[in-house]
């Protein structure tokens, strides 16, 4: 009965589930005939898929390249092949156009690393990160993996998909119209103008070009600003910002590890798989990527010279007018004997590009071309960027920027510094062989960066000072050992030195760098394997200052034998001989800037140039004091890689300042110049020249070294109560005697007093420890360093010595500024609450 029952349960339910079935399909009518055919003509959704041709009209202007770029009205399309989903891409920002006190042409804002991913019916672009890394074959990938997530830059919407469905179509307008903050102006620049936010009705793309390897974006964004650079009352900041997108190689070149003993650009990562207890950031070479061709492997073996698999080309820009084209190409190829000490000829060519008849689409902004682009700007100026893989370093693309008024600065710098003994310096305008000459050197030095070398300031110091003075020596070597240091033109040569060089070449240094990071070591299968033969090259020319790096100083130099502007291996004798050829430059002033019909304006340009070189050999001197000698080594290397300066030349250096300096340098002082440049100046400009030089010898880290340096060294060191001594009765030598105190020094007196102020008043700012490897300084707490203990004595001292001096003088003026500086001097020991 029980089976019964249950089967009849079952079949009533079986029933009841047809029945509502039944039921639900009557409530949903099937469509009549009519209304589907009104469903059919519905247009598709705004993001739905749709054919390629209703998106990609009659009316798209298609540009094919890396993707196919489709314009249409306002609106840009990638068409993205499918084999470049996945792949890396490099995407480097920087400023094209832009305002006043805004940057500059080509400044370079940003650098991202890209992948376009598609996910279901949209496309993401990604960010991708190569700064933490661990082989993909150890356990802890994964942790890596996990751990840098690639955060998603922008989404779009898949429009439609190719003809052959091998790609896939979306619109990037609002990637470039709309505020994405890696592609637009950085956070730095937005912090200091007060951006608030992006003005999209005055913001819009102005092109994309779309090329093999690359797609360029020239986008023009306009900014809601507080404070804008220039133009304030707009309340706004418009700037056309550059993008490029670069494919990155499918395999990433060899590395090089670096050497901090050999300067180069570089790359790096933080590896988490390494055999080692800590991650460790490894660092490698941005270079070009030379690769001796498989033929040619056993000539190279042998030491004979081979072509590269692929040279590296630069082309000079059509803009770049004709009688400098030859020039500038010579600076490009001057570097093949560098290369050729890495085992290629012809390594490294310059060409000029063909017309627009023969080829119309050829253009700069192509990643295949790396080009020397001529820019008409006001800028004195040349660089050398380049752009690089992360992964390896390789550099994929590099452009010089040659802007017009480079020549200004050239033409300057030689009229300053070998006008005394060069005729052919002895005027503003130089000869076109003489200027082209000076070019050939500027091109020169920038294709050295754009090839992986960074300045090297330590370079000038490997010659004697006097070896600058014979022909013999300076026609072989130059004027440094490397054309990578600012080491411009010989200022040291004197009249009599006939014949000697003027400018540097490419030196050993340069042929040894070069050598060192693009040499193939052929049987070395992984970075790793090359170092042994890396620190052999090295090692080999250890303690030979010819082949030393010395890293370029920022935020103040502390390593004297690594400045700008320098040259030979003692600042004294140099910036003597300096100064020397000054005092013949500048009665010859007027007559070498003059032209009939022409007003003084060239002639004040060079004094401000005289004084300016001037005030340079002041920095390169007072270096010296507390300075310490930074000479990079390895545990293999014998000696310390910190050294500090002698107490000799320390005293020295000071002893300079005081006499061609503090003491006031009178022939700086043309009246003939001064009532032809200015209505008043003279004195200010005296003043200003030696409270600049006064500051930099009391500096809070200057000042710490010292004192630490005395403490550990004892009476082997310069230590800072000595210094304060001498330069405190240097300053004010009158009072001894009871002389009178002319005006300049005067000024300088009250300047001395208000540097004590600001020691026993101000504390340093201290650098970040992040920043501590690029900024060149010490850090102090002054409070309690011995700084203020020793200032307040000094000020002690000097109260007693002007009180006595007041009663040898008879001098008015002089009587009214030593009391002036009792007060002064009351003031800072016993301020008032």
């Amino acid at each position: 009965m029980l089976k019964k029952i249950s089967l009849s349960v079952l079949f009533l339910a079986s029933l009841f589930l047809v029945v509502s079935c039944s039921t639900t399909k009557k409530a949903s009518k099937s469509p009549s005939p009519a209304s589907a055919s009104s469903d059919a003509a519905k247009k598709p959704g705004k993001n739905d898929i749709q054919p390629y041709n209703k998106v990609i009209t009659k009316d798209a202007v298609s540009d094919p390249g890396l993707f196919t770029v489709h314009k249409i009205d306002e609106a840009y399309l990638y068409e993205i092949p499918d084999s470049l989903f996945e792949r890396e891409m490099l995407m480097v920002t920087r400023i094209a156009k832009t305002a006043s006190g805004l940057g500059f042409g080509g400044g370079k804002q940003g650098e991202q690393v890209l992948r376009w991913q598609k996910k279901d019916k949209r496309v993401l672009l990604r960010m991708v990160s190569h700064s933490v890394v661990a082989n993909d074959t150890l356990p802890v990938h994964e942790a890596v993996v996990n751990s840098n997530f690639e955060p998603v830059l922008f989404s779009f919407p898949i429009k439609a998909f190719g003809k052959d469905s091998l790609t896939t179509v979306i619109d990037v307008t609002d990637l470039y119209n709309k505020d994405v903050k890696p592609l637009g102006l950085p956070d730095r620049s937005r912090k200091q103008y007060k951006v608030t936010r992006l003005d999209s009705d005055l913001s819009y793309i102005e092109s994309i070009k779309s090329y093999p390897l690359n797609i360029e974006t020239r986008h023009v964004k306009t900014y809601n600003a507080g404070e804008p650079p220039s133009n304030a009352t707009s309340g706004a900041i418009s700037i056309e910002m550059s993008n490029s997108m670069v494919l990155l190689p499918k395999e990433p070149m060899k590395r090089r590890i670096f050497d901090q003993r050999v300067g180069w650009f570089t790359s790096g990562q933080i590896d988490y798989g390494l055999d080692a207890h800590e991650s460790k950031r490894v660092t490698y070479l941005d270079r070009w990527r030379l690769e001796v061709k498989d033929e040619d492997i056993e000539k190279f073996k042998r030491g004979e010279l081979v072509e590269p698999k692929k040279q590296i080309v630069y082309y000079i820009d059509r803009a770049t007018p004709e009688q400098w084209r030859e020039y500038i190409k010579q600076g490009i190829e001057d570097w093949q004997v560098a290369f050729e000490a890495a085992g290629f000829k012809n390594a490294i060519i310059a060409k000029d590009p063909p017309t627009v008849e023969e080829d119309p689409d050829w253009s700069p902004e192509d990643i295949r071309y790396s080009v020397v682009r001529y820019l008409a700007s006001p800028i004195p100026n040349a660089n050398g960027p380049h752009v690089s893989d992360p992964r390896s370093g390789e550099i994929l693309e590099s452009d010089i920027n040659w802007y017009h008024n480079v020549m200004t600065l050239l033409r300057n710098w030689f009229f300053v510094q070998t006008a005394a003994i060069n005729p052919e310096a002895q005027s503003v305008r130089f000869k076109d062989e003489i200027m082209g000459r000076l070019i050939r050197f500027v091109s020169s030095h920038e294709v050295g960066h754009t090839i992986g070398l960074p300045h090297n300031m330590g370079s000038s110091s490997a010659y004697k000072v006097d070896d600058l003075r014979d022909p013999e020596f300076t026609k072989k070597y130059g004027t440094a050992p490397s054309i990578m240091d600012y080491a411009r033109f010989n200022y040291i040569a004197q009249p009599g030195d006939e014949g000697v060089a003027l400018m540097p070449n490419i030196g050993i240094y340069d042929k040894y760098a070069i050598e060192w990071g693009y040499r193939p070591i052929l049987d070395a299968e992984t970075p790793e394997d090359e170092k042994k033969t890396l620190d052999s090259w090295i090692l080999k020319h250890a303690g030979d200052p010819m082949y030393r790096f010395g890293k370029q100083q920022s935020g103040g130099v502390i390593d004297p034998s690594s400045q700008t502007e320098d040259l030979g291996d003692d600042a004294m004798k140099a910036s003597a001989y300096g100064i020397a050829n000054l005092k013949r430059i500048v009665p010859n002033l007027i007559k070498w800037t003059a032209e009939d019909g022409k007003d003084y304006s060239d002639l004040g340009t060079m004094y401000g140039e005289v004084l300016g070189q001037y005030n340079r050999y002041m920095g390169h001197v007072t270096a010296n004091i507390g300075g310490v000698y930074e000479i990079y080594k390895t545990y293999d290397q014998e000696g310390a890689v910190y050294t500090p300066v002698g107490k000799a030349k320390q005293k020295e250096a000071l002893q300079f300042l005081q006499k061609e300096l503090f003491a006031t340098p009178e022939w700086l002082l043309e009246n003939d110049i001064f009532n032809r440049i200015e209505f008043d100046g003279s004195l200010e400009r005296i003043r200003t020249t030696q409270t600049r030089t006064l500051d930099n010898i009391l500096d809070f880290g200057r000042m710490q070294r010292m004192s630490e340096n005395e403490t550990i060294n004892g009476n082997d060191a310069y230590g800072l109560l000595a210094m304060m001594q001498d330069l405190r009765k240097g300053i004010f030598s009158e009072l001894s005697r009871g002389r009178t105190i002319d005006a300049y020094r005067r000024n300088l007196q009250r300047a001395y007093i208000d540097r004590m102020n600001y020691l026993m008043t101000k504390d340093q700012t201290p650098v970040p420890a992040q920043f501590r490897r690029f900024v060149s300084r010490t850090n102090v707490d002054v409070s309690q360093s011995d700084i203020r203990a020793i200032a307040r004595a000094e000020l002690k001292t000097l109260e007693g010595t002007i009180r006595s001096g007041l009663s040898r003088t008879n001098d008015t003026m002089s009587r009214i500024h030593l009391t002036d500086a009792l007060q002064r001097i009351d003031a800072i020991l016993n301020p008032k609450s």
